[in-house]
């Protein structure tokens, strides 16, 4: 009996012995697969963390930055803009302030001319188209040329430009408002040339004489009823 007691209790000391090395052994395991886990899930999670997140960053990011450069352009553009209307805005200004000055000129010119200029009228004539004639004290226009002269009808010419300045004297017409139908040989060192206004509804027969190292002089104006001239 003494013999199976002892057998017995040794055997409950195996079993309870072997019980605890399987609870140790779990328990080790167990703590080291947490282990793992929270290793896991420290290192791993931020990677995944850090890899979810950089895609996100980036998408704020560059609709910003897109915003940004496009906000710079729109500036840019504006100022460009603004640039570009201020530089038109001077050149229409000094443009404007060029062309008032040359016509402020150009009338003070005539003004001074027509000022000193008296006319008295012509003796009459036989063409039943002329209304009335008249002659003047209208000094030489002036000239650019230099040597023998040479009288020359064809346009752009030195000489044609400045005979059809003598006609405008003569009659009181402006560059832009007169139309030039007729230039002929009046005689040596003479031309006779016919003109109107644009409406046409002026005409002018003017005599010039060339005065050597002065320019073309008017002689005569006949006011005319008709353009003899507009169908030749």
């Amino acid at each position: 009996m003494s013999d199976f007691d002892n057998y017995t209790r040794v055997n409950k000391f195996e079993k309870r012995r072997k019980n605890t090395k399987a609870i140790s052994a779990m328990f080790l395991l167990g703590s080291v697969f947490i282990v793992l886990l929270i290793g896991i899930w420290v290192f791993g999670g931020n990677d995944d963390a850090e890899e979810g997140t950089s895609p996100d960053t980036s998408e704020e990011t560059n609709p910003n930055a897109d915003d940004m450069d496009s906000d710079q352009q729109d500036d840019s553009d504006e100022q460009e803009d603004v640039t570009a209307e201020t530089e038109d805005g001077e050149t229409s200004s000094d443009e404007s302030e060029s062309t008032t000055e040359t016509e402020e000129e150009t009338n003070q010119d005539t003004n001074i001319n027509q000022a000193e200029i008296e006319t008295q009228p012509a003796d009459g004539t036989d063409d039943q188209n002329v209304i009335e004639a008249y002659t003047g004290n209208w000094p030489p226009i002036g000239t650019e040329q230099e040597g023998p002269h040479t009288t020359q009808y064809d346009e752009g010419t030195q000489d044609r430009i400045e005979m059809e300045e003598a006609i405008r004297v003569a009659t009181g017409l402006s560059e832009d408002d007169m139309i030039t139908w007729w230039l002929e040989n009046g005689g040596e060192q003479k031309v006779i040339g016919t003109v109107t206004n644009n409406q046409q509804t002026e005409t002018y027969r003017v005599y010039i004489s060339w005065i050597e190292n002065e320019g073309w002089q008017p002689t005569l104006v006949e006011v005319l009823a008709e353009n003899d001239k507009k169908n030749d």
